[in-house]
């Protein structure tokens, strides 16, 4: 009989249907709430997507998980609420981005990088009534280390390939798998997701850090001899673990790949490679595959942009996403909602410091000869890849949240939700032609990785306005266009490992930010109404 090794994951949920994720050790039939999925094979594992149809709009169902009709999930004795699927508006949205592995699985005590502020989430939701429970969860990059294993995964990893290239860090499909399976299969985090309905997206450490942060970056990769074998299996393990989950049905049901892959009775894995290899390639200007995608919430719209295998490296113009890409956007911006949420893993507005320096490293590595060479170098080593160091790009969603935000029709708010850069913060939005809408960047980052305490220093002198001052004045000199949105940091930036929250009613909605301190749990550290402007 087969077991279960991973989940559930309850991931698309609308008024009417549920998508349900697990992971076998075996070919079998999942049944979720009466809905019958087979599993399909990817190596020597197993999965399966199960769509769940016909629910009443507003109902909360709890559902049990069956293999071959044989229940696995719940777990005989848990100490948690069984896992249910609500149907219920959307009202509340967690998120947080750069969730590291605990070193020692299970373990609820801090380690070195400090205490897990989603696994502190779980363990006072699972004692609050279901009333107060979110109705969704947004992880914004970075579920996975790949190039930073636990000690145990490094470990594990010499055992099975001694020393071979790269060392201490993943490169097969099976070892992304332990990946997942060491982050997911925490007890707390398990009932979390298998209960909030959960969207994802990657960032760079899913497949490396840097990940395509410059064309010279991507040749300097292609040079290895396992860079191939990396992005395939990263790119075939994020579509299985990830992406599909991020899908409706109807979508899946127009998804030409996921109906191969659920239809085929042998080992696909060969297929999602394949699929992988030509995902990562740069054509024309384009790229063969969008891993953007949307998410209508009743009258709050989700839209969530890949600021990563989508980049434009090798065009006259570094582009975060390409020309057909945005083209995507732009049109699914628009809509009739009242407030819309931009889902980036890298920020759009960041500290003033940061955002001038950027956008005057894109342009001093695009000089020729020596001068190129060392902004390349600076900009591979301070990581400076985020929306304005794509200046065309930066401008462009700049442009766009200005026309939505000034339409007769505008949604009340428009938030980007952003992590990476390890600190969290708020920052408003002013145009020159002000707004209908209340614009904002929200960040939260780190969930749990934590940095040394000495980067906390160089994040907040990154707002300091005499430093922003005189790179902006620096970037003036350079021929930089004029920025084409002012901001100023509303809240932070706050430090520690944390989950933000979004409260939303009617056209009024509520930031909280809460830090996960040892032996307290989670402590509000910041507020911040967003009312009707």
């Amino acid at each position: 009989m087969a077991e279960l090794v991973l989940g559930p994951v309850l991931r698309h949920v609308d008024a009417t249907s549920a998508t349900v994720w697990v992971e076998t050790d075996g070919t079998c039939e999942v049944s979720v709430a009466g809905h019958r999925a087979r599993t399909f094979q990817v190596g020597d594992q197993h999965f399966a997507l199960v769509v769940v149809e016909g629910l009443e709009p507003d109902t909360s169902t709890a559902y049990d998980v069956r293999l071959d009709d044989e229940v696995v999930w719940p777990e005989p004795g848990s100490d948690f609420p069984p896992c249910r699927i609500r149907t219920h508006p959307v009202e509340r949205i967690v998120f947080g981005s750069c969730r590291a592995a605990k070193a020692v699985p299970g373990a609820l005590e801090a380690d070195k990088l400090g205490p897990d502020a989603l696994d502190a989430y779980a363990l006072r939701m699972k004692d609050q009534p279901e009333g107060q429970w979110p109705h969704a969860l947004l992880l914004l990059g970075d579920q996975v280390y790949a190039d930073e294993p636990t000690p145990r995964i490094k470990e594990w990893l010499a055992q099975r390939r001694g020393d071979e290239e790269p060392v201490g860090e993943v490169v097969s499909f099976r070892e992304y798998a332990e990946l997942y399976h060491e982050s997911w299969s925490d007890p707390e985090i398990r009932w979390l997701m298998s209960t909030v309905p959960t969207s994802m997206i990657f960032d760079d450490h899913d497949v490396r850090d840097d990940w395509n942060t410059s064309r010279p970056w991507r040749e300097q990769m292609a040079r290895t001899p396992w860079w191939g074998r990396r992005i395939r299996a990263g790119l075939a393990s994020y579509w299985v673990y990830q992406h599909i989950g991020n899908l409706g049905p109807e979508e899946l049901a127009r998804n030409e790949l996921f109906r191969q892959v659920t239809e085929s009775t042998e080992d696909v894995r060969g297929l999602l490679e394949d699929f992988a290899e030509q995902a990562d390639k740069e054509v024309d200007g384009r790229k063969s595959t969008r891993w953007s995608y949307r998410r209508d919430f009743g009258r709050i719209r989700l839209l969530v942009i890949d600021t990563r295998s989508g980049r434009i490296l090798d065009g006259p113009e570094r582009l975060m996403v390409g020309d057909e890409e945005f083209d995507w956007i732009e049109e699914n911006a628009s809509g009739d909602f009242d407030h819309l949420l931009i889902g980036s893993s890298l920020p759009w507005l960041m500290p003033h410091g940061l955002s001038h320096l950027q956008s005057l490293n894109e342009r001093a590595a695009g000089l020729p000869g020596w001068r190129g060479r060392l902004g390349e170098k600076v900009r591979q080593v301070a990581d400076l890849e985020h929306w304005p160091a794509f200046r065309a790009s930066f401008e462009r969603l700049a442009g766009l949240i200005h026309r939505l935000g000034s339409a007769a029709d505008a949604p009340a708010t428009i938030c980007v939700l952003s992590g990476d850069v390890h600190h969290s913060y708020a920052a408003q939005a002013r145009y020159a032609e002000p707004t209908r809408s209340r614009v904002l960047q929200l960040v939260c980052s780190p969930v749990h990785n934590d940095p040394p305490k000495i980067f906390r220093a160089a994040f907040a002198l990154s707002w300091a306005k005499p430093i922003a001052s005189a790179l902006r004045r620096l970037a003036d000199l350079r021929g930089i266009s004029p920025d084409p949105v002012a901001w100023r940091k509303v809240s932070g930036p706050h430090f520690g490992n944390s989950i933000a929250f979004l409260e939303i009613t009617g056209r009024s909605s509520r930031f909280t930010l809460e830090t996960a301190r040892q032996g307290r749990g989670l402590v509000k550290v910041a507020e911040l109404g967003l009312p009707t402007s």
